[in-house]
């Protein structure tokens, strides 16, 4: 998947006065109209800086909350033109719209090296669904197109996936390194291979699931999913979240699983609690087979822990995503830092390429402190998930011709 995409490298080095479409992530939280976390503005302000620096006119596409096609100023993307100016130290303006005359005439009097931020994509009903006209209004705008968004690329969108295939397309330097890392933990990666899936469901969770198990060594499964796995072993997880109705769906992963060489770790030892709260006096942990009827399964043991940690000595990849206990609240999330220290001393001392994503993920890796020790984190969440479970994402897939 590596090499057969375009990247800023096959670009013109001289883009004096050529305008290039950059299809940005910059859907980020605010409150009172201030952005809150400003991480997916930081991450496109290498590819911006780089096309500025070679004197394209940049133009920036991206959405901005879900105003369904209507026009709205609390989602208007000219909020977003302060705190971008901040970030890359450059003016930016604001565009009024990503097609038509008007942005048109705006755009044919900025000067080479120029940032502009287009109005809201999602301001048209035809963005959602990938309308072939918004698309050629989107492209009329630019002489390339760069995607630097893949948090947003699985979905196929006129701003990510339409426009691709009217200009010559290439993949920005945050798409690019994303692309490269998932590359190395699941397309083409050293074995053996470990991947941690924790969170609460599994359901949300079975296709991720069902398509690992063919291609990894270690599959440690945390989180609340764990129990619905416990429960499928005969084990009597008490009042534990837990998926009664999925226990047939877990008895078929083990079976592939199985039949695959792949080893499915389960906790021995476990953190219960008979009340979901801080550092509760019920706290205990036991052996899997001795959680009391009233009691709920909270966190992974330290036994347990200790177990994964060996395991993890002996790969040479690791995906992680989801924390393996209620990690937001202590004490349960002690196996999920105690075992993300490890993966990062590991990646450290260069005998692993730790690749991690999706939100819960990147805040249970930032509370460790140990994000930036990892091989790359994503930011991307739904993204993330569907490229674990193997499926083509649009917006990659239109820059691969």
């Amino acid at each position: 998947m590596a090499q057969n995409f375009k990247t800023l490298d096959d670009l013109p080095a001289d883009l004096t006065g050529k305008r290039v479409l950059v299809r940005v992530d910059l859907n980020v939280p605010m409150q009172g109209g201030s952005v809150s976390d400003d991480t997916r503005l930081r991450a496109a302000v290498p590819t911006i800086a780089e096309l500025s620096d070679k004197g394209a006119i940049v133009l920036l596409l991206s959405h901005f909350g879900r105003p369904k096609g209507a026009v709205r100023p609390d989602m208007s993307t000219a909020l977003l033109v302060k705190p971008l100016a901040e970030l890359t130290g450059r003016s930016v303006r604001f565009v009024e719209d990503c097609q038509g005359e008007e942005a048109a005439r705006a755009i044919s009097i900025m000067l080479p090296g120029s940032i502009g931020i287009l109005e809201n994509t999602r301001f048209h009903l035809g963005e959602e669904k990938n309308d072939p006209e918004l698309a050629k209004g989107m492209a009329a705008l630019g002489d390339y197109y760069v995607n630097d968004a893949f948090s947003v690329s699985h979905r196929a969108h006129a701003s990510t996936e339409g426009v691709a295939h009217l200009l010559p397309s290439f993949a920005g330097r945050s798409m690019e390194a994303e692309l490269t890392a998932l590359e190395k933990a699941l397309g083409n990666p050293e074995r053996p291979v470990a991947t941690v899936v924790g969170g609460a469901k599994v359901s949300t969770k079975l296709a991720v699931l069902g398509n690992l198990v063919g291609k990894v060594d270690h599959l440690i499964i945390g989180g609340g999913m764990a129990n619905t796995f416990l429960a499928a072993r005969g084990v009597d997880v008490g009042k534990s979240l837990c998926e009664k109705d999925l226990v047939g769906e877990a008895e078929s992963i083990f079976e592939s699983a199985d039949k695959a060489g792949c080893t499915i770790h389960l906790p021995y030892d476990v953190v219960v609690a008979k009340e979901f709260a801080p550092n509760p006096p019920s706290l205990r942990t036991v052996n899997v087979h001795e959680v009391a009827a009233d009691e709920m399964i909270l966190d992974v043991g330290p036994a347990a822990v200790e177990a994964l940690a060996d395991a993890l000595k002996t790969c040479r990849t690791l995906v992680w995503n989801g924390p393996l206990g209620a990690f937001e609240t202590p004490p349960f999330d002690e196996a999920t830092v105690a075992l993300a220290k490890t993966a990062a001393a590991l990646t450290q001392d260069g005998s692993l390429v730790s690749v991690a994503g999706g939100g819960d993920t990147v805040a249970a890796l930032n509370h460790a402190s140990v994000a930036a020790d990892f091989t790359f984190v994503s930011t991307a969440g739904g993204a993330f998930l569907e490229w674990m479970e193997g499926r083509v994402l649009p917006g990659v897939a239109a820059l691969q011709r």
